[in-house]
C-alpha cells in the first residue's frame, strides 16, 4: 500500500483526486490532504506518508515552501494546472522526483505515483523532454510553447513563479479577469501580483511592461 498525502488549495480538485485514485483501485491510500502551505508541512510530518501529491502554486507560498518546510523522507510528485518550464525545473530542482498536469487520467496517476514510490522519475509526456534539456544545456531551456526561459536575468529572478505566470499574460494582452479564470485566482490576486510585478520591473504601465516581457523573451 503507498501511502499519499495531497497538498493543493482546491477542496474541489483534492475530492476528484481521492475519488480518480480510489477508482483506480491501485493500493493507493490518501493518508491525509491540506489546502495551505503551513497545514501541508504539519500534515506530511505527523502522517509520514511515502508520496506527496503537491500543487505548485497556492496563495501562502506552494509547492517549494512545502517541500522546503517539511521534514525529509516522504518523494514528491507536482500535480500542478502549469507547465511552464520554471515551475518545473524549480520543483526538480527542488527534489521533487516527477512532475505531471492536472489534465492527466486517473490510472496515469495511479502509475505515476507509484513509480515516484519506486524510486523513479515520471513526467508527463510533453515535459519529460525539457526537463532533459535544462539540465543538459543549463542557464536557457525552452518550455512547451517554445518561448526560451532565461533564468540568470536577475530582473526576471526577481519575479516569483506566479508573477512570471501573470507577467506573460499581461504582456500577451489579457485582463485580470481572463488571467484569474486561466490560473484559478482571484481578480483581487490578479491586482496585487500586477502591482508586485510593475513595482519590480521598474515600469508604470502595461505597455511600458509590454516592452520589457519582449525585451527579455518573456512576452
Amino acid at each position: 500500500m503507498v501511502r499519499v498525502f495531497l497538498v493543493d488549495d482546491h477542496s474541489v480538485f483534492r475530492a476528484g483526486v481521492r475519488a480518480e485514485l480510489a477508482e483506480a483501485g491501485a493500493g493507493i491510500e490518501v493518508v491525509g490532504e491540506a489546502g495551505a502551505v503551513c497545514q501541508a508541512i504539519a500534515g506530511i510530518n505527523t502522517t509520514r506518508p511515502d508520496v506527496v501529491l503537491l500543487d505548485v502554486h497556492m496563495p501562502d507560498g506552494g509547492g517549494l515552501a512545502v517541500i522546503r518546510g517539511a521534514e525529509p523522507g516522504p518523494r514528491y510528485l507536482a500535480l500542478s494546472v502549469s507547465d511552464a518550464a520554471e515551475d518545473v525545473i524549480a520543483l526538480i530542482r527542488a527534489g521533487a522526483r516527477g512532475y505531471v498536469t492536472k489534465n492527466i487520467a486517473g490510472d496515469e496517476l495511479a502509475e505515476a505515483i507509484g513509480r515516484v514510490h519506486g524510486g523513479d522519475a515520471y513526467f508527463s509526456a510533453r515535459l519529460a523532454g525539457f526537463v532533459l534539456d535544462a539540465f543538459v544545456a543549463g542557464g536557457v531551456v525552452d518550455d512547451p510553447e517554445g518561448e526560451p526561459v532565461k533564468v540568470e536575468d536577475p530582473a526576471v529572478d526577481a519575479l516569483t513563479r506566479r508573477e512570471l505566470e501573470v507577467l506573460r499574460l499581461l504582456a500577451r494582452g489579457y485582463t485580470y479577469k481572463e488571467i484569474g479564470k486561466q490560473l484559478f485566482i482571484s481578480v483581487k490576486t490578479v491586482e496585487t501580483h500586477a502591482s508586485n510585478i510593475l513595482r519590480k520591473t521598474q515600469t508604470s504601465n502595461r505597455h511600458q511592461l509590454t516592452r520589457w516581457a519582449a525585451d527579455r523573451d518573456l512576452d
